[in-house]
């Protein structure tokens, strides 16, 4: 029946939600990245590739890179597997705050962190300087290393976590039985199992970690990377096609492993629940390895917990460490003003652009699943490039590509959207960088929710004589209603904390959230960057909120026949 369904004409509603599809992923990131060959490929952006060989500096900065890349997928990735690990395997009070604490780093800003622990562990630090008498140098790689790694390393320990709570502990008890102790269940079971979660988690902190740009700003000192390489060019030196000749010199790396993991996640999944789990988890009760899992969770926890209340004290400190006296002076700043102004834009333009990429998501999703069958990985492919492309050169390819109006043959097909003059301020272009960032993590909550959904139930609906459109909104968007609130609140949050590609796009008259808290903590006005951090992180937890009461609502059941179940 499935091939039956694939093999059938489309109907007017795939064929305009497929023409929709391919002209979002054109117009948002096919054409800025051809954009970004063409002025890479002018001898400004050439003479980036062919001096390579011979230049120290440039070798240096790919070096960087790649050495900041790795270091950060390792620790991240580990830090990951040992807090999901202690969070199934060890029972012990206080782990749902724990798991709570472990996520903030992804719901704020991507510098708040780094600018807390330079006020926390810099060479004037309330902890190194005023407690221990120490004034380490934090800026460049050591100081990089800790803030990307704390500020990545939840996306490794909420993928493990999943894996681990899916695993059947009756695995565990069959090799006990056999004989096997702790250690070698651990080494021959568990391990093999989390081995395409690992990798994954990996791959996935090794692309986010090169293509970070905020942090390298803030912390990075003298220590340059790629991203930061090419936003000096543009924002700098005003040499656009080395700016391009950097980031298609940044593309490749990212896209490559992003491929990698892709061919892996592939060619490496793992079955270990093939129906209701049987066994019972037997929870470490003590031992070495119990406290060492312990010690290294607490730690963490308590360093994020002491890095986060950082951010709320110094919102209220005059100059928090200098002046602790407590003040609303930062949080007039924010909500009054061009502060105010820059905080109403962001929320407006990250509402507009939300739901759009839910829908985005789930309608990619729906396709490749449902409606496609030739070109079905090619389109999920194309539809993750908006997350598996770096930020900064997607932010690069937009001010490139809509700095001036898009024409073809001589007529104007798309005006201006970005830099002085455009149409609205600028405010379509981050809306357009806001959906393409947003819609990946929808489509792959969508696309893992449609595999596990009988689809007879669509071709029932289809057989009943309801239309392609009907069948989607009445059928398949209710039984995929938690992918769509999933993508819709990644949608907000991740545009509401975004910097890298925006930085690049916005103008006087449209200000934004995090480009703000840039300027304040470059220019060392810490309590009114820690406010915007504060006011951001509360409405993005409001609205998360929001989301979630409207559509949850009633729950739906995935019905799925016995005959069906494999």
């Amino acid at each position: 029946m499935a091939s039956n369904r694939k093999n059938a004409k489309f109907d007017i509603f795939t064929k305009i939600a497929l023409i929709f599809v391919i002209a979002i992923i054109i117009l948002l990131v096919l054409l800025p990245l051809a954009n970004i060959f063409k002025f890479a490929m002018d001898p400004g952006g050439r003479v980036v590739f062919t001096d390579l060989p011979k230049s120290l500096v440039d070798q240096e900065i790919v070096k960087n890179t790649l050495k900041l890349g790795l270091t950060v997928g390792t620790l991240g990735t580990l830090l990951g597997f040992f807090l999901a690990y202690t969070q199934t395997r060890i029972e012990f009070k206080g782990k749902r705050i724990l798991h709570v604490i472990n996520l903030i780093p992804i719901i704020s800003p991507p510098f708040a962190l780094a600018t807390a622990v330079i006020v926390l562990f810099g060479r004037s630090g309330l902890i190194t300087r005023d407690l221990l008498g120490l004034r380490p140098t934090l800026y460049g790689y050591p100081g990089l290393v800790i803030v990307l790694t704390l500020s990545f390393f939840p996306v490794a320990y909420m993928n493990i976590l999943g894996m681990m709570k899916s695993l059947d502990p009756a695995l565990d008890e069959a090799g006990s039985i056999l004989g096997a102790n702790r250690w070698k269940i651990f080494k021959s079971i568990t391990v093999p199992l989390l081995i395409p979660g690992i990798a994954g988690s990996f791959l996935l902190l090794f692309i986010e970690s090169i293509a970070d740009l905020a942090n390298p700003l803030i912390i990075g000192g003298g220590y340059t990377v790629l991203a930061s390489r090419a936003y000096i060019s543009i924002n700098g030196d005003y040499n656009i096609p080395g700016a391009a000749g950097y980031s298609l010199l940044l593309l490749i790396p990212a896209l490559l492993v992003f491929l990698i993991q892709r061919f892996w996640s592939q060619r490496n999944s793992v079955i270990s629940v093939t129906g209701k789990p049987t066994g019972r988890i037997n929870p470490i009760k003590s031992g070495p390895i119990k406290y060492l899992l312990l010690t290294v969770t607490w730690f963490v926890s308590i360093l994020i917990a002491v890095v986060y209340l950082t951010v709320i004290m110094g919102s209220f400190a005059s100059i928090i460490g200098v002046n602790n006296a407590l003040t609303l002076e930062h949080f007039r700043y924010v909500l009054s003003g061009f502060g105010g102004d820059s905080v109403k834009t962001t929320v407006i333009l990250a509402l507009i652009a939300t739901p759009i990429a839910g829908m985005v998501g789930m309608l990619i999703a729906w396709l490749v699943i449902r409606r496609v069958k030739r070109g079905s990985q090619i389109l999920d492919f194309l539809g993750m490039l908006g997350i598996a492309v770096p930020g900064t050169v997607i932010g690069i390819g937009y001010a490139i590509t809509y700095n001036d109006a898009v024409r073809i043959g001589g007529h104007t097909i798309i005006p201006q959207l970005s830099g002085g003059g455009a149409i609205l301020g600028g405010a379509i272009v981050i809306v357009m960088v806001y959906v393409i960032r947003s819609s990946p993590a929808g489509q792959r909550s969508g696309i893992a929710s449609l595999q596990q959904i009988d689809p007879s139930i669509d071709e029932a609906s289809s057989s009943l004589g309801a239309s392609g459109f009907r069948t989607f909104r009445l059928v398949t968007l209710p039984l995929i209603r938690g992918a769509f609130l999933t993508g819709l609140m990644y949608a907000f949050a991740h545009s509401m904390t975004t910097l890298s590609p925006i930085i690049f796009l916005v103008t006087a008259d449209t200000p934004i959230m995090t480009q703000k808290i840039l300027a304040e903590a470059d220019q060392g006005r810490y309590g009114n960057s820690f406010a915007f951090c504060v006011v951001l992180i509360v409405i993005v937890l409001t609205v998360m909120g929001l989301i979630n009461l409207a559509v949850r609502g009633r729950k739906t059941t995935s019905y799925k026949p016995l005959a069906m179940v494999k």
